[in-house]
């Protein structure tokens, strides 16, 4: 199914609409579950829906035509990428509207150990991977590429076009030092 999805991929950058159609089908159930990965730390009443957010997610997508895509891991990777926007985009749109008010809360995985405590904010969340991202790029990248994007170590390695091994050893690094970030937050 990878070899479909990334042949799919091919042919829709040679501008073949119809690949596109028949690629959503293949693709679909792996966004909706990205999207519920991103939706499940979200706080009750958020105004987005796993449903909404892969809609959204999607349009961009087919909006993406600068995008020479390069396999199945790389379209997931980009999906976590703009998933993580439209969900900071909103809290940024509601923190305005609320003047300061209670930001959107995300749940970083415990087991991941990214996060001090449960409920750590969208925003303080994306300032402290933009922050890594000026400091050391593909820390940031593998972060959100495994995290959010939920690719396993050897897909963030192909997508990243680096070894597993320092796949694994920026994984680490990165989770040290986003603790610490968000620690101060």
């Amino acid at each position: 199914m990878a070899e479909d999805i990334t042949q799919l991929l091919l042919a829709w950058n040679e501008g073949d609409a119809q690949a596109l159609d028949r690629l959503m089908p293949l693709v679909h159930h792996e966004l909706h579950l990205l999207a519920h990965r991103y939706m499940a730390g979200e706080r009750p009443g958020h105004p987005l829906q796993t449903t909404a957010l892969v809609n959204e997610a999607y349009l961009r997508l087919v909006d993406s035509s600068r995008v020479r895509w390069q396999s199945r891991a790389h379209f997931f990777a980009v999906s976590a990428t703009l998933m993580r926007r439209i969900l900071v985009d909103v809290a940024r749109a509601r923190k305005q509207l609320k003047r300061g008010g209670d930001a959107v809360q995300v749940s970083l995985d415990e087991a991941l150990s990214i996060a001090a405590e449960p409920g750590a904010d969208v925003i303080a969340i994306d300032a402290a991977l933009t922050a890594l991202a000026a400091f050391d790029e593909r820390k940031s990248r593998v972060v959100e590429l495994r995290f959010f994007g939920g690719l396993t170590v050897e897909e963030t390695a192909e997508v990243l076009k680096v070894s597993v091994m320092t796949v694994h050893r920026d994984w680490g690094l990165a989770k040290v030092w986003l603790l610490r970030e968000l620690e101060r937050t």
